[in-house]
């Protein structure tokens, strides 16, 4: 697809993009969550109107959209390529310093503003596959943000080909760039009717030859424990510790089970995000998590037995407990749409890749799409170590991410 004389951007684009601060927001109320992602969402418009895509735009709500023109006037699906702007609360995303480590020989990468942070094949085991690649690390003070801005390199790449080679037969492309997916709202406020497409792939996965087509379903759980507030020096009798309350329900969790440091493959978890507050009330915010979206009932059902069973041995004291629906499972929609992913397979494999359909122990933009109407898997990026500073990602996975977004433009026509 992409001859030997082709100058791949990737690389290029995706140091720029990781230098500009995008960090989302769980706890803002605004949309976008941070204005700051926008400063990442204006230059990509000024860049896809460079490459002559003359439509491309930012909305009020931090969304980019874009359309490559059809080389064709043959009906056909219209497609979608997409990827998030915004980076993880998780671990720093302000002041990063990209540093390209050319034809990475498998040694211990000490990364140079904190020797203390090292990416090496014993942490990262599928680096063993990538020795011989130019890999992509932060400087160790911040994470890298190639999650997902490797994705956003890897749509920008592919316009700019598709825009250069006309005589690449292919029908309308719609490009969209979204904010605030970390923190669950990535498609909040998207306009499906301007989207306008009929299947999409979001670029927001991480090994070489990954599919991704089945996600989590997941759904948020807010608690609040109210106690009984008195003056320390006169409480006794008196006082009801919300925070010890709270403190006394989270020791009840199983240990060795339910949580994410203790489930693999299919398990699901339960899993505490956040506590504050004091005496009085203290909030707990939780994540539920499976594959299996039935069982998400079940789940909340036995965290909220823990937590009244915790609370009735504290007189006076009383709980709320909130249920928010977060996303479901994007296989139960694209079991209806087989080709979507019929036409990614094809993809890799024109590439020279063998496709590997796996399941999400997580969820992207894709999984909410799907059941906004626009069937969307998950394609690779090469982005690993995601929401650390230990990130890195493959220069040539994003090379060959972004001939599978050609090869798939082809595909669809076909």
């Amino acid at each position: 697809m992409t001859g030997s004389d082709y100058q791949h951007t990737v690389a290029e684009r995706l140091m720029r993009y990781v230098q500009i601060d995008t960090q989302s927001d769980p706890y803002s109320t605004t949309q976008p969550s941070t204005e700051k992602q926008k400063n990442l969402s204006k230059l990509l418009v000024d860049e896809l109107k460079a490459i002559g895509i003359a439509d491309a735009e930012l909305d009020e709500h931090g969304y980019v959209y874009g359309t490559i023109p059809a080389t064709t006037d043959a009906d056909v699906p219209v497609l979608c390529f997409c990827a998030h702007v915004d980076t993880s609360p998780d671990s720093s995303g302000e002041h990063v310093k990209p540093i390209l480590h050319r034809n990475y020989d498998g040694s211990d990468i000490v990364l140079p503003d904190d020797n203390n942070v090292v990416v090496s094949t014993q942490n990262h085991p599928y680096l063993k596959e990538r020795i011989g690649d130019d890999i992509i690390t932060a400087s160790g003070l911040t994470l890298l943000g190639a999650d997902d801005k490797a994705g956003v390199a890897v749509i920008m790449d592919a316009a700019q080909y598709l825009i250069e080679h006309p005589e690449i037969k292919h029908g309308r492309i719609r490009i969209l760039f979204t904010p605030d997916e970390e923190i669950g709202r990535g498609v909040d406020k998207v306009d499906m009717k301007k989207l306008n497409a009929d299947f999409g792939y979001t670029l927001d996965g991480g090994e070489r030859g990954h599919l991704e087509g089945e996600s989590f379903s997941a759904d948020g759980v807010n608690i609040t424990i109210h106690g009984i507030s008195a003056h320390p020096g006169y409480a006794k009798g008196k006082l009801v510790n919300a925070t010890k309350i709270a403190g006394a329900f989270l020791a009840a969790l199983p240990r060795d089970s339910w949580s994410p440091e203790t489930t693999s493959d299919k398990e699901g978890f339960v899993h505490p995000v956040h506590i504050e507050g004091g005496a009085e009330k203290t909030r707990i915010d939780f994540i539920i998590r499976d594959h299996n979206t039935a069982k998400l009932a079940e789940y909340e059902s036995r965290l909220e037995g823990i937590l009244k069973e915790t609370v009735t041995a504290y007189p006076g004291a009383r709980y709320e407990f909130a249920v928010k629906e977060q996303y479901r499972n994007m296989r139960e929609i694209l079991d209806q749409h087989p080709k979507v992913m019929a036409y990614a397979e094809e993809a890799y494999r024109r590439t020279g890749l063998t496709p590997e359909r796996i399941s999400i122990r997580g969820g992207t933009d894709g999984s909410r799409l799907s059941f906004m109407g626009l069937p969307c898997p998950n394609i690779f990026t090469g982005e690993m170590g995601i929401h650390s500073k230990q990130e890195y990602v493959s220069v040539q996975d994003m090379e060959k991410a972004m001939e599978i977004c050609v090869h798939l433009a082809q595909i669809v026509i076909e």
